[in-house]
This record gives structure tokens, C-alpha cells and sequence, in this order.
């Protein structure tokens, strides 16, 4: 017989709700009826050891938290030293970030420069986090696609001039844990 080493999951779904958006991760959630793996609540310390995660996958999950800095922090704590933080939530101009009464804030380009080294409130947090990617998505179509090249090749121009005459849809952001 052969055996095969089982590897253990090092992936984790945070908020991960009913629909399976990352197969092979642990699904974390802390509604019962959506059936995780793990019942947690992300505002809470996280059940998994220091380092023991690869990629954290935050799918429209830190709008609805309190407490940013915290969440952020015990986040940074799982992940392994170069781990990845996958974040999407909506943009402060998209209609559903005010429209959701459980949406506790609005995020912005620079929302998450606060955990990165060189920022002059890092003092916040000590979780570090290199930014290796964010994109400004968009719902579609010409003037969409048009929008969406501009407001991510310029994007302190699209937020300061922009955003309230085309509204983006959400934003994407990939962190590496430092």
C-alpha cells in the first residue's frame, strides 16, 4: 500500500461566507449556517499558530470589522514570514460601500500604506506589509475599461479628481507579509 503524505492546508478563507472562492483552503467564518471548517470570529485571536500560514484570502470582509489595526496585526501574526494577504472590498465611491448598513468603513488606494515600513503612522500596528499589488476594479463596459486605465495608472489623480463622477466598483490588494 501506498502512502501518501497528506500536506496540511496552509491557506485560510477569512469571512469566507457560503460560496467556495479559494478550493483547498480552510474556510473560516463565523456564521455556522455557512458551514466553515473553523467557526472563528475575525475580530478575535485567530485559532492557528504563529507562522502558520502561506496566504490569507480576506474576500469583502474588512469593510464589516470594527477594528482595522487589530485584525490586521493577528493576521500578520499567522502568516509566515513572506505569506500573502489577499484583500478585496469596495471602494469608498462604489454605492454599496454606504448603501450595506454592516460596511463599518470605506477604503481608499492608500488605505493599507499604513502597514508598510517607510509610512509616518506605521506606529499603529507593528505588522508590516510590503504592497505588491492593488487594482481599482470597475463594473464594465467602454467608458468602464476606459476609467479603469487611468484610475489605476494615476490613481491619487482618479481619487482626488475623479472618483465621484466615476465611481469605482472595488479594490484589490495583494500585501507580503514583512
Amino acid at each position: 500500500m501506498n502512502e501518501k503524505t497528506v500536506r496540511p492546508r496552509r491557506s485560510l478563507d477569512l469571512g469566507a461566507g457560503a460560496v467556495v472562492r479559494v478550493p483547498g483552503a480552510i474556510r473560516a467564518d463565523h456564521s455556522r449556517t455557512v458551514t466553515p471548517d473553523v467557526v472563528v470570529n475575525a475580530a478575535q485571536p485567530l485559532p492557528f499558530r504563529s507562522g502558520s500560514l502561506e496566504r490569507i484570502y480576506c474576500y469583502d470582509l474588512v469593510e464589516h470589522l470594527e477594528d482595522i489595526v487589530p485584525v490586521i496585526t493577528e493576521i500578520h501574526r499567522v502568516l509566515q514570514s513572506g505569506g500573502t494577504l489577499f484583500i478585496t472590498t469596495p471602494h469608498f465611491s462604489c454605492a454599496n460601500s454606504y448603501t450595506d448598513p454592516t460596511h463599518k468603513h470605506h477604503f481608499g488606494w492608500h488605505s493599507f500604506d499604513y502597514f508598510g515600513e517607510d509610512h509616518a503612522l506605521s506606529y499603529y500596528s507593528t505588522a508590516r506589509f510590503r504592497i505588491t499589488g492593488r487594482t481599482l476594479r470597475f463594473h464594465g463596459g467602454f467608458l468602464d475599461s476606459i476609467v479603469r486605465r487611468l484610475a489605476n495608472r494615476w490613481p491619487d489623480w482618479y481619487e482626488h479628481r475623479l472618483t465621484w463622477l466615476l465611481p469605482a466598483w472595488y479594490l484589490e490588494f495583494e500585501l507580503t507579509s514583512v
